[in-house]
């Protein structure tokens, strides 16, 4: 299994100290979180030293922004920003020559049957926009699922396969948000997974412990291609990391 972090953990670094840390570290992958300073019309305007991802022998993932963004809203300004973004994120993905994309399937405030019916049209046909641009462009587009709770989409194996045929794109499998629900392993059924992300918690909340911190069953994690650590503190990626390296022996 190829294994990264996502930058989550050392937000307001460099791009050339994650690199560098990762190579350091012995990490074969990285997930560049685009939010603040590194949202990508940041990033691309201007496009200036962007050029030493070439310099590193490790792939790269991005994380398109979410924050205020939802390709399910029901006010077309939001979903049109959102498509936007996720375009822009597919520029800046060619531009660095990153592997992949991986965004978020859209949520409702509104907790009704009918108000989630329309917003998950809606939220299809914003990805199923996003895809085609990421065909067109490349690379791999990829929607990941999340905890379980009425309000996200793609909360259960059966909801995220959906997502992912009708969308046309690929699946990123988050295991701690699978762990939130009562079937984990139903998510590593999934077709089309390009990558996971780990991370442990009590089985009820998304907490983004360390592995072996909580309840997700660590079997689940052997036999998967690529992981990207997802913790909020480095030491606790490298704790995990560690675990990873006991888990394959």
């Amino acid at each position: 299994m190829k294994i990264g972090f996502s930058t989550l953990a050392l937000f307001m670094r460099s791009f050339e100290e994650w690199l560098d840390i990762a190579t350091a570290d012995g990490f074969n992958l990285i997930e560049i979180l685009c939010e603040g300073p590194y949202w990508p019309r940041n990033v691309l305007n201007p496009a200036e030293g962007l050029e030493i991802f070439s310099s590193y022998d490790i792939d790269v993932f991005l994380h398109a922004p979410t924050i205020d963004l939802n390709p399910a809203s029901l006010n077309l300004g939001i979903r049109d920003e959102t498509l936007r973004q996720l375009e822009e994120t597919l520029d800046l993905a060619v531009k660095i020559g990153a592997e992949a994309i991986t965004t978020h399937p859209g949520l409702i405030h509104r907790l009704e049957d009918r108000i989630r019916d329309m917003a998950k049209y809606y939220a299809i046909q914003t990805l199923t926009e996003a895809n085609k641009y990421a065909e067109d462009v490349g690379v791999i587009f990829s929607v990941e699922n999340m905890p379980s709770r009425y309000a996200y989409f793609c909360n259960n194996a059966k909801e995220h396969a959906n997502f992912i045929d009708q969308c046309g794109c690929h699946a990123t499998v988050d295991l701690g948000h699978a762990n939130t629900g009562e079937d984990p392993e139903s998510f590593l059924e999934l077709e089309n997974t390009y990558y996971y992300h780990l991370s442990d918690n009590n089985g009820e909340k998304d907490q983004h412990l360390p592995l072996g911190k909580g309840t997700l069953d660590l079997g689940l994690i052997n036999g998967i291609n690529r992981g990207i650590i997802e913790l909020n503190k480095y030491d606790d990626v490298l704790k995990s990391k560690n675990v990873l390296a006991e888990l394959s022996k």
